[in-house]
């Protein structure tokens, strides 16, 4: 890479060419990612990282205290154990091992150093071997060399610390107690990433904050909407405040490739994968949990891409996303990842695993959390050429005993489906026919809150019906499923309530591939995506009726925001034409629409759970007319408003006509003589003061002379 230049030596350059800095526009210059070609950042961020890079010296090296203290005759035994113990973090250098001995008594003095060949390998070392348990007498603690220096400023005296005045931080919920009741979303197109408000009722988005060259790749709301978070070569950052989004904290992790924030929001899981030296090994896989508010590294995970792609559908170098599943509910108490043979289930008082050991579940293919118990359920596939069936279980964390289990015969694939409040497992199964040509579906339902999980199987009334789409109603007891033969398939809609499955209704003929319910239940969209084009049925559940169709064409997404009134319907850059998106109501009338070059991403911001008991949601459901009284006059107010703009803009129309009316009126005027003497001197322009006359005009054409001779 070029050597750096700084802005004085650019400019000095400049003037040597005759370029002219100010005519040049700044913000059109790209260049590759990872690339600055020798020109330093002037962004106050990137001067203000912190080098992720160890200094050269000592930061590979750690120091082993509480080592048994031996004399010479069994120094060869207590170094070969520490080797050993070692030797299985990562690779020690040679002469690497040192472990001083008392000059006088040739005895051990109870430490050693050790020396890796990477600093990766010496951090590693020092998280996994602080307060190893070598006997009874000895536990290793181990520090980093590079720490010496710290612990050699400590004071011999104690001084208490010095009590620092509390400033109070920001209030990072601000966004909540916006007056209109608006909520937030957050695009990116091009370099720019922005926040905005959907202001609705005024039919646009109000800007809140844009920042160019924001993030690298990509932007996250954490679940609950506290903090946005960006992600850059360095590592990852979250943002968070009213309006001016200030870096709230960094996480340290090259070349970072994908995130993810446990649902409380406690924890930020970060994902790197790196080429190996070998190009007959596999990807390196990194894997770092942060605490969200500290910035502290609580566990990290190493190893090879196949290693963390076990039951994985594929993602970087085929390394399944998320690698950990967070435990239902916002306590983030729990959390698993699945490996051969095993579910591992670690908890986050200690980050280690619960009973020091893994679920161990022969052939184990899928795992999922309940979204609000600490309660996963396992599928394993048949066995043994069908002679061990299929089987779906559910697991009660951190007891780890099994709740249910039910063997399933034939299957050909199946698929777990929680509902949003934890109530019902939906598992689909599709099973070969006895001939083993095809497959048909049918649905397994556990009863999660009633005794001894009940278990209703249930089908399609066509079981051949290719199941091409299945949801749940949130925090409700319907599903729907889209099924049958594309292009036209059926959509059907369901309800467990009352302790069996009753059809409610088949809509015929969709050109639907993809279920949107609202996050308040009730309505759903019933989306044509991809081969269909973007079209949309708006539909109400309650009244089994459409309220209405629309498209947008080559639409690639679809969200509700967080309260269900609004829905955004997106084109990302996918497609390289009509990239923008859409905000409609839910009820399907389209209220504006915003075109971007190079758009990327839509997010709306998420919101916390509500504080209200669902008796008192009730209740305002009950008595909404009371409630929305006052929302009825800023309403009635805004549509003034919006009606005084209407008038507006209908006079300044007015207002510009009548001035170009009076120009060329001017203009006509001016050029009056000029029109005079072509009319000969006539005086009107009124051209029905004119009347037209024939004129006959007769022209000898020809003269000839004739001698007629006599008769």
């Amino acid at each position: 890479m070029a050597d750096v230049m700084s802005m004085d030596d650019i400019r000095s350059e400049a003037a040597r060419l005759n370029i002219d800095l100010s005519s040049i526009d700044w913000d059109s210059v790209r260049v590759p990612p990872g690339q600055d070609f020798g020109i330093k950042s002037d962004d106050e961020d990137l001067n203000e990282e912190d080098s992720l890079e160890f200094d050269g010296g000592f930061g590979n090296v750690i120091i082993v205290d509480n080592l048994p203290v031996v004399a010479r005759e069994k120094f060869e035994k207590l170094e070969g154990v520490v080797r050993k113990i070692y030797s299985q973090i990562g690779v020690i250098k040679e002469n690497g091992l040192w472990m001083p001995v008392e000059e006088d008594t040739g005895k051990t003095r109870g430490y050693c150093f050790i020396e890796y060949n990477t600093p990766q390998e010496a951090e590693l070392a020092k998280e996994k071997t602080n307060g190893y348990k070598l006997d009874r007498a000895h536990i290793f603690a181990v520090n980093m060399f590079d720490e010496i220096d710290k612990f050699m400023k400590v004071p011999d005296e104690w001084a208490p610390p010095e009590i620092k005045p509390y400033t109070p931080g920001e209030n990072l919920q601000h966004w909540l107690t916006d007056e209109k009741g608006r909520d937030q979303f957050v695009i990116r197109a091009g370099s720019d990433t922005e926040v905005l408000w959907n202001d609705a009722r005024q039919v646009k988005a109000d800007p809140v904050y844009k920042r160019p060259f924001w993030t690298e790749s990509f932007v996250q709301w954490s679940p609950l909407g506290t903090y946005l978070a960006t992600v850059h070569r360095q590592g990852a950052a979250v943002w968070g405040g009213a309006s001016t989004f200030n870096r709230l904290m960094r996480y340290a992790h090259p070349q970072v490739k994908l995130i993810d924030f446990s649902p409380g929001e406690k924890y930020l899981v970060t994902y790197s994968s790196h080429e190996p030296s070998n190009p007959r090994d596999t990807h390196r896989v990194v894997l770092n949990i942060f605490d969200v508010r500290t910035g502290k590294v609580m566990r990290d995970f190493k190893g090879s891409a196949d290693e963390f792609a076990i039951g994985g559908t594929g993602g970087f170098t085929g390394v399944s996303w998320p690698v950990f599943r967070w435990g239902g509910g916002k306590e983030d108490k729990y959390f698993a990842r699945m490996g051969k043979n095993v579910i591992s289930v670690y908890e986050t008082e200690t980050f280690s695993l619960i009973d020091k050991k893994s679920i161990k579940v022969e052939n184990v293919m899928d795992f999922c959390w309940s979204p609000t118990d600490p309660i996963f359920a396992l599928f394993v596939p048949e066995l043994g050429g069908g002679n061990q069936p299929a089987r779906v279980s559910l697991f009660q964390i951190p007891g780890k005993e099994e709740l249910r289990q039910k063997n399933l015969f034939s299957v050909s694939d199946c698929k777990m489906y929680w509902q949003s409040n934890g109530e019902y497992l939906a598992v689909k199964v599709d099973r070969y026919t006895k001939t083993k040509k095809s497959t048909y579906t049918g649905f397994e339902l556990f009863r999660i809150k009633e005794r001894d999980i009940p278990i209703e199987v249930f089908e399609l009334d066509n079981k051949n019906d290719k199941v091409i789409a299945f949801a749940w109603e949130p925090k409700g007891h319907r599903f729907a499923v889209i099924h049958g033969d594309n292009p036209r398939p059926d959509v059907s809609f369901y309800s467990v309530k009352g302790g069996k499955v009753l059809k409610l209704t088949t809509l015929k003929q969709k050109q639907a591939n993809a279920l949107f319910w609202s996050p308040s239940g009730r309505f759903i969209i019933l989306a044509g995506l991809k081969g269909f084009n973007g079209q949309l049925e708006f539909y109400n559940v309650d009244e089994l009726e459409t309220m209405a169709t629309a498209e947008h064409f080559m639409a690639t997404d679809i969200e509700w925001d967080p309260t269900g009134r609004y829905v955004a319907t997106s084109v990302t850059s996918v497609h390289e034409m009509e990239n923008g998106f859409n905000i409609w109501s839910f009820n399907g009338k389209l209220l504006y629409r915003i075109l971007k070059d190079h758009f990327f991403q839509f997010l709306w911001r998420p919101r916390p759970p509500s504080f209200l008991s669902p008796e008192k949601e009730e209740e305002i459901a009950k008595n909404l007319k009371k409630y929305s009284k006052k929302y009825d006059v800023q309403d009635q107010d805004i549509s003034v408003l919006l009606s005084e703009q209407d008038r507006e803009k209908r006079k300044q129309l007015k207002d510009d006509w009548e001035r170009w009316v009076n120009e060329w009126k001017k203009y006509h005027e001016e050029e009056k003589e000029a029109r005079r003497a072509l009319r000969d001197g006539e005086d009107s322009d009124v051209e029905e003061e004119y009347e037209a006359k024939e004129v006959e005009v007769e022209e000898e054409l020809d003269v000839k002379e004739e001698v007629i001779p006599d008769a």
